[in-house]
């Protein structure tokens, strides 16, 4: 529901009907929080690199805020595609979260989050990008010939400081994920998609289970980067 309506954690919330979606017949209402508005937004992205014509023999996809909800997410759902992943994080010692998940690759973001040229050696045939500003611009500036970068965060910042260089040079795309005003039928394309692809077993992995009482202490932690995946809050308890 975002920030800007109360309830997110009450038992009984009144809410708009066009906000809503029907749960999934393959989850429980516990595995659709453990997804969320993170894993949700995931499967948008990965459903716009398919649809824009990525392919797994075309080469390696970046994930950046690998650790996140998001990012988490969208790692699972990209092996379960067959695509070869790069994930980027400044956490080290999860490494091995990351690659059971399907990671191939760990990226340290330091390599992507400091100012870069305008073009550089191409790696990536797409890009699941939430951090933005300078680790967009260089995962731009890094993606392969008439590749795409599918952007939907700004952990980093809101800036873009790049040039026109990739998209003019190698016809780069960049392709804007937008979860709130997204109209309803990919909204349920996007649940249809994770309620096939998504395994149990990464939503495991992935989320982790608080009380109400632990939210306040949990949200320190996750502003302060401690937390990985995503957290689901037992209201009743």
């Amino acid at each position: 529901m975002g920030e800007t309506h109360w309830g997110g954690l009450a038992q009984v919330a009144r809410l708009k009907g066009d906000w809503l979606v029907p749960l999934p017949a393959a989850f429980t209402g516990k595995q659709a929080m453990a997804i969320g508005t993170a894993g949700y937004t995931a499967a948008l992205c990965v459903d716009a690199l398919v649809k824009f014509g990525v392919t797994p023999d075309q080469g390696e996809i970046l994930v950046t805020g690998a650790t996140g909800g998001l990012g988490s997410v969208a790692i699972a759902l990209l092996k379960k595609a067959g695509f070869t992943i790069a994930a980027a994080t400044g956490k080290a010692r999860e490494g091995d979260y990351l690659k059971q998940l399907g990671a191939e690759t760990i990226v340290d973001r330091a390599e992507l989050s400091a100012p870069g040229k305008p073009m550089q050696k191409e790696r990536w045939a797409g890009v699941i990008d939430s951090v933005g500003s300078q680790t967009l611009a260089n995962a731009v500036a890094q993606t392969k010939y008439r590749g795409a970068v599918a952007a939907c965060g700004l952990a980093q910042g809101a800036d873009f400081p790049a040039t026109v260089m990739p998209f003019i040079l190698r016809g780069v795309s960049l392709l804007g994920i937008d979860s709130v005003m997204a109209p309803k039928a990919p909204r349920l394309a996007a649940w249809d998609c994770l309620a096939r692809d998504l395994d149990g077993s990464a939503l495991e992995l992935i989320a982790m289970e608080i009380a109400l009482g632990d939210a306040i202490e949990a949200a320190k932690d996750l502003l302060k980067g401690k937390m990985r995946g995503r957290i689901v809050v037992d209201v009743n308890r």
